[in-house]
């Protein structure tokens, strides 16, 4: 009864969602449709709430007659990854990317503020539309209500890999990221409609471009430090294709989030704006399609339901289409204010979006192009890592050295000169720091150049910091207490990037493994410790079986635990690794166990080290809370009177 519940709850949202977007786009500017309008889209968000409980509450029970559930839950899985399960496979998924659309659409018509209401309207009727596409495609091609008869009295079991508490977290935060880029497209396709996109309009555009770009940075972070502890390689990010499919969208909400500024403050760049928005929305759902259809494990994909393929690019083609239709035909008449000067604020960030923006176009190209070839018959390439450093980190790296100059330049006309003499400690401290790598790395300038761009932003945020806080009069304590929530915010996550920067080219430049085998009571020397194999125990689990290895670490006179296991799920034959993590100052040791040698007298040990890895989780968390200080800040200011 709760699956059929659910259904009649997804079929019910479905309807109130185009109800939503045909009554925005065709409503008339009185008051009656607009609350009218309101309750359509709170009404959708509600149905789309029901339907996932219910889905919820069928992995909870245990309900293994719902086909979704069979195949993706066990009786004896945790209940906090039983509940996970719900979005840890493509029919859930799909149905938590609906609630979400369709709970963003019921909040944007629920806070109008101060936009125009023809606008408005018009956004809330696009947002409705774009949730009944996920809805349709949920519904007629994803079901995840559908029934097995008979059903089996045992479930196949989640993934081991996703019984986690981090990716627990990590698809709804992309999700919060991927669908929250709609509400910035469904604004930008109404101020094409409306023919408006003024200083207003970007205001209201702000807080969903931060809050997208922070779940994002969130999502991808927690994605990343998941892969390094989880699966056992001792790496962090490997330009893998489903990683790619988040980090396109997130370098475009990046670049919008910059360009919105120069709209809300200047007036300017409205076009550019809009062609952002609609681009960040097209990646958004370029990554969650593609990854959810399978595409990017096998271009045969298709094959196995060419209906999902075909609906895949129907809603790829629809909003892109439509999108860029508008774009082409309504932009050129938007009104553009005045320009600015080539040495002014406006200018750099300009700059900053077109970076991020080829960046961006980069890694989509490296990420299709082996699908396409291998579609066209050419067989099966890869496009790995040295083609995104070799061309992805150079674009970042020009970014990041213009970064800490943006904020000193006024608007409209700058003064460069004044700017490079503010940044004086920072060009000492990121030159020092170029010499000093190039001599750690025996020359290698790519690293080199490299940490000093990072020491450069962390040291050009802190000047920035340092000169607002010095532009008053009055006692120290009491000018940093008065410095705005904005300029904190922002120089977070400039210095958080730069914090990420160092992180990874250090650990990237410094990293050191050794494979070895040990046997109990055995001791190797590895990155100035001593480790040795201590014991071997089994371990039962809640629906595990483990193998844990015990070690002693032996390092400058301190002597720390660590251990590592192999496990295997009840349900799953498939091992999985839980590695052991020791942090200290110089980095991470890091511990994989492997299969027994010679017999089981031994065992395969995989050792690294990774120098300043937190380096880069610590640096995205304040990219992050720099995002969200930011909301804060524009939150305060919409209340204010």
């Amino acid at each position: 009864m709760i699956a059929e519940i659910g259904a009649f709850a997804l079929c019910l949202s479905l309807a109130m969602s185009l109800a939503q977007g045909g009554l925005g786009l065709a409503s008339s500017k009185r008051a009656s449709r607009a609350a009218a309008l309101k309750a359509i889209a709170q009404c959708a968000a509600a149905a789309s709430a029901i339907a996932f409980a219910c889905l919820i509450a069928s992995y909870v029970r245990s309900d293994f007659s719902v086909a979704v559930v069979a195949n993706n839950s066990h009786t004896d899985k945790p209940l906090i990854y039983k509940i996970a399960g719900a979005w840890g496979n493509h029919e859930g998924s799909m149905l938590l990317w609906s609630l979400v659309s369709a709970t963003f659409g019921a909040v944007l018509a629920s806070a109008r503020g101060g936009q125009n209401l023809g606008l408005w309207s018009k956004a809330v009727g696009v947002q409705g539309l774009v949730t009944a596409g996920a809805l349709a495609y949920t519904l007629f091609l994803s079901n995840p209500f559908a029934r097995l008869n008979p059903a089996p009295m045992q479930g196949a079991g989640l993934n081991p890999l996703l019984q986690d508490p981090a990716l627990a977290a990590h698809p709804p935060m992309l999700y919060l990221g991927y669908v929250g880029m709609s509400v910035p497209f469904s604004l930008a396709l109404a101020a094409l409609i409306e023919g408006r996109a003024d200083q207003a309009w970007a205001k209201a555009l702000r807080p969903w471009t931060l809050a997208a770009w922070t779940c994002l940075t969130l999502g991808i972070a927690i994605g990343s430090y998941w892969a390094y502890y989880e699966l056992g390689w001792g790496g962090w990010w490997f330009w893998d294709p489903v990683e790619n499919a988040s980090f396109m969208p997130g370098l475009a909400a990046c670049a919008l989030v910059h360009s919105a500024i120069v709209t809300e403050r200047r007036g300017s760049l409205a076009s550019w704006t809009i062609l952002l928005a609609i681009m960040g929305f097209g990646f958004a759902l370029l990554g969650t399609f593609l990854v959810r259809s399978g595409v990017l494990t096998s271009v045969h994909a298709f094959a196995v339901d060419p209906r999902r393929g075909i609906a895949v690019l129907i809603l790829l083609a629809l909003a892109l289409g439509v999108g860029f239709a508008l774009y082409g035909w309504r932009a050129p008449k938007l009104r553009q204010p005045a320009g600015f000067a080539a040495i002014s604020r406006e200018s750099l960030l300009v700059w900053n979006n077109f970076g991020l923006s080829v960046a961006a176009g980069v890694v989509l190209i490296g990420t299709l192009f082996p699908l396409i070839v291998e579609a066209a018959g050419g067989g099966l390439i890869s496009v790995g890592p040295p083609f995104f450093n070799a061309t992805v980190a150079p674009l970042l790296g020009l970014i990041f050295v213009l970064l800490p100059v943006g904020p000193l330049l006024t608007w409209r006309v700058g003064d460069m000169a004044a700017a490079i003499k503010r940044l004086a400690p920072a060009i000492v401290v990121g030159v020092a720091t170029l010499f000093g790598a190039l001599v750690m790395t025996e020359w290698r300038i790519a690293p080199a150049i490299g940490l000093a761009i990072g020491a450069w932003l962390v040291v050009g945020g802190l000047v920035y910091l340092w000169v607002r806080i010095n532009r008053g009069e009055g006692r120290a304590l009491a000018k940093i207490a008065a410095l705005p929530l904005a300029v904190w915010s922002m120089s977070l996550a400039h210095i958080g990037a730069g914090v990420l920067t160092v992180g990874a080219i250090a650990e990237t430049a410094f990293r050191s493994e050794r494979a070895v085998a040990l046997a109990p009571g055995q001791s190797v020397d590895f990155a100035n410790r001593r480790i040795t194999l201590m014991d071997i125990v089994g371990v039962d689990g809640p629906n595990y079986e483990a193998t844990r290895a015990r070690f002693r670490i032996d390092h400058g006179g301190d002597v720390s635990p660590l251990a590592a296991e192999r496990r295997v799920y009840e349900a799953s034959p498939m091992p999985t690794t839980e590695v052991g993590i020791l942090t200290g100052l110089d980095g991470d040791l890091y511990v994989a166990l492997g299969e027994p040698v010679r017999g089981e007298a031994a065992w395969g040990v995989r050792l690294y080290h990774n120098p300043a890895v937190q380096f880069i989780f610590g640096g995205a968390l304040m990219m992050a809370i720099g995002g969200l200080l930011s909301l804060v800040a524009l939150a305060r200011r919409r209340r204010a009177p």
